[in-house]
């Protein structure tokens, strides 16, 4: 990775912003509407609901282990070609898994490697992102995550029409051949030129701190996103399923995802505002709509009627695209901005495990429940408990934040002991 002086905040910059926008449409909208496929892939191979959400499982944790590993080698090669590498690991992973050869090829294909694939696009993507931008950085990344919402209203009805003309063999086909466009986004991914006197010291300071793992606060972090994890991924996974169960036509639960997504734009760019104009804290706002989150997915499914599930799945969409918004930028607050990389890479790393075993999980209390419902309410508490860590953090770090302007204020007015002065230069 090169050392940059300083960001043009435009320019090229919106030309890679152009380009992580469909990169983020190509990978995360393309998981996002897995569920789509579901119904069709355990009907074909006649098994329990939890064994095809194993799928949908591996995919999740190896974009999360993968995420390191990209980080690792963006830095050593470029981003360019690992986006490039990562779109052939996509295209790859759908290709192969339309030849149909059993369920295990599918935890491969599908899981291993577009999972893979989705993490080395993923990651080098929202990096050079914010290598182009300073100031507008907040107004950058929202044009590029928007890609995910986006693309994700069309594909909803549109991977439904392609099960329904080739299969749902033949709509990975016809899938896999259009991530390929990743690698044309990659190769617009253009590396900043580096200033030869900077990037020897900058490659010295490219290290990953694990010592951060000691700070309670991030522990706490991290053990909200395990369980968030769960009602991030699952209720996707399953909504169309759920719908389904209601007796509605092949296209209204598609539709129900479309809409789903819309309102996840709307969140993303309106809790975006919020958190950038500061009228509360990060944290705190936050747990706040992770707990209205955890309330709503405990409500959607006792309706049965699909309107009623249509509202509740747009405020599910909307909170979620608020959480999305602000639920990495706020490990800032918590490690600070020189402990971001090691911290979102950390924090990424064990969110995997949520990610993993949550689908599993309530594919399994949906087989022995026959209920659907089962999968939200699991969800549903799981979001609640996050909510209660996300306090805890939020508590410590302003514990934190005031003893440090309280040793800084004394520190400043000479009122603080010598010893302590000696102790804190000491450890800094």
């Amino acid at each position: 990775m090169m050392a940059i002086s300083e960001p043009p905040d435009g320019g090229y910059g919106w030309v890679v912003v152009m380009s992580a926008f469909f990169i983020m449409g190509l990978t995360a909208a393309v998981l996002k509407n897995f569920g789509i496929f579901f119904l069709d892939i355990q009907s074909h191979f006649g098994v329990l609901t939890s064994t095809t959400s194993w799928v949908t499982s591996t995919t999740i944790v190896m974009f999360h282990l993968g995420a390191p590993l990209a980080s690792a080698l963006t830095m050593h090669f470029s981003h360019r070609l690992v986006i490039v590498v990562g779109g052939l690991l996509s295209a790859c992973g759908l290709l192969l898994a339309s030849l149909d050869l059993g369920l295990p090829w599918l935890y491969l294909t599908m899981g291993v490697l577009q999972g893979t694939g989705i993490a080395f696009t993923w990651i080098p993507a929202n990096s050079l992102v914010s290598h182009y931008f300073s100031r507008w950085r907040p107004i950058a990344y929202a044009a590029a995550s928007s890609g995910e919402c986006v693309f994700a209203v069309v594909f909803s009805p549109s991977f439904r029409w392609l099960i329904e003309a080739y299969g749902w063999q033949g709509a990975l086909l016809v899938i896999g051949g259009l991530q390929l466009n990743l690698c044309v986004c990659g190769a617009l991914m253009r590396p900043l030129e580096a200033d030869d006197a900077t990037e020897a010291p900058a490659r010295r300071k490219v290290v990953f701190q694990f010592s951060l793992m000691g700070k309670p606060e991030l522990l706490l972090y991290i053990l909200y996103g395990v369980l968030a994890a769960v009602g991030f991924f699952v209720p996707p996974l399953f909504l169309v399923p759920f719908v389904s169960s209601l007796g509605t036509g092949s296209y209204w639960p598609a539709f129900l995802l479309s809409a789903l997504a819309l309102a996840d734009l709307a969140g993303r760019l309106l809790c975006g505002w919020v958190a950038n104009a500061r009228l509360v804290r990060n944290l705190q706002l936050l747990a706040t709509v992770v707990t209205l989150l955890g309330v709503v997915l405990l409500l959607l499914p006792v309706s049965r009627d699909y309107w009623t599930v249509l509202v509740f799945s747009a405020l599910y969409g909307f909170l979620l695209g608020c959480a999305v918004a602000i639920h990495v930028t706020s490990i800032v607050d918590i490690v600070t901005l020189e402990g971001f990389d090691s911290g979102l890479g950390l924090f990424m790393l064990f969110r995997s495990i949520g990610g993993f075993f949550g689908p599993p999980a309530a594919g399994w209390l949906v087989d022995r429940t026959g209920d659907y419902s089962a999968a939200f309410y699991l969800s549903g508490v799981c979001l609640l408990l996050s909510a209660v860590f996300v306090g805890l953090v939020d508590r410590l770090v302003q514990r934190r934040k005031s003893s440090e302007a309280k040793v800084h204020q004394e520190v400043t007015s000479g009122k603080v002991n010598p010893r302590c002065r000696r102790l804190s230069s000491i450890r800094s």
